[in-house]
């Protein structure tokens, strides 16, 4: 029909040639506009085949175009008692951290001992860093793991700076016609004072180089200072207030 309409043979046949008719290939139709694969346009698809390649080859895997940054620094308190600053220790404390493996992507959990050395003196508030120990992740850079020095409450003894307060407990009595007190010291000693004054409430007393070591220069030492605190009776018999009637001033 089509050589009798279009004098030849079908127009489509170039389209749909079988084996032995051409050389085209019959799976390839965009072969006859020399477009064979799309590899006949511009690049082709095989040139998109190698940009896609060239894609998913960047080194630094899927965050390698993204800058890392450094987490906030994790602070944990380290308490110290009085002793310890007084002498000197070594602290060590267990961490748990996230670490990256060998492959740069996958991460795993893991336990490390930070040994931390208190010098004597040492302040509260006193920081001591490890840096990068934090949580390592594909996207961070780790953070800086902070220690800072807290006080313990202590039985007896106050800080205050390089000095300690020991509240020296005396009776009314005591207080009105001198005392002696025996105070202890953060290396086992104990220390006498005695006081023929008139021993006032809140009244305090300082014995030099009884304290803590000076941070900065830890040969030196802070004082104790003597808090005095004046213990009245709960309850006086007639008696006895006749009598300090008597004997007091007015």
């Amino acid at each position: 029909m089509f050589t009798e309409f279009f004098g030849g043979r079908s127009p489509f046949d170039q389209f749909f040639a079988r084996n032995g008719d051409d050389d085209m290939d019959t799976d390839d139709p965009f072969a006859a506009f020399g477009m064979g694969g799309m590899g006949g346009m511009p690049g082709g698809m095989g040139g998109f085949h190698q940009h896609q390649r060239s894609f998913k080859s960047r080194p630094g895997g899927p965050h390698g175009g993204r800058e890392k940054k450094k987490d906030s620094p994790v602070v944990h308190e380290l308490k110290v008692s009085l002793e310890e600053v007084f002498s000197g220790c070594t602290k060590k404390m267990k961490i748990s951290r996230k670490r990256l493996n060998p492959d740069g992507c996958s991460m795993r959990s893991e336990d490390k001992i930070l040994t931390v050395d208190i010098k004597r003196g040492w302040k509260e508030g006193t920081k001591i860093t490890f840096p990068r120990e934090g949580d390592e992740t594909p996207t961070n850079i780790p953070a800086d793991v902070v220690f800072v020095v807290k006080d313990k409450p202590h039985p007896v003894f106050r800080r205050d700076g390089s000095d300690i307060i020991y509240p020296a407990r005396v009776s009314l009595r005591d207080a009105l016609c001198g005392c002696t007190v025996s105070a202890p010291t953060l290396d086992g000693r104990t220390v006498t004072v005695t006081s023929r004054d008139v021993v006032k409430p809140g009244m305090k007393k300082r014995i030099v180089g009884e304290g803590l070591p000076l941070s900065k220069c830890p040969e030196k030492r802070g004082d104790m200072v003597l808090e005095f605190v004046v213990k009245f009776p709960e309850n006086l018999g007639q008696s006895a207030r006749d009598a300090l009637t008597q004997i007091l001033p007015p």
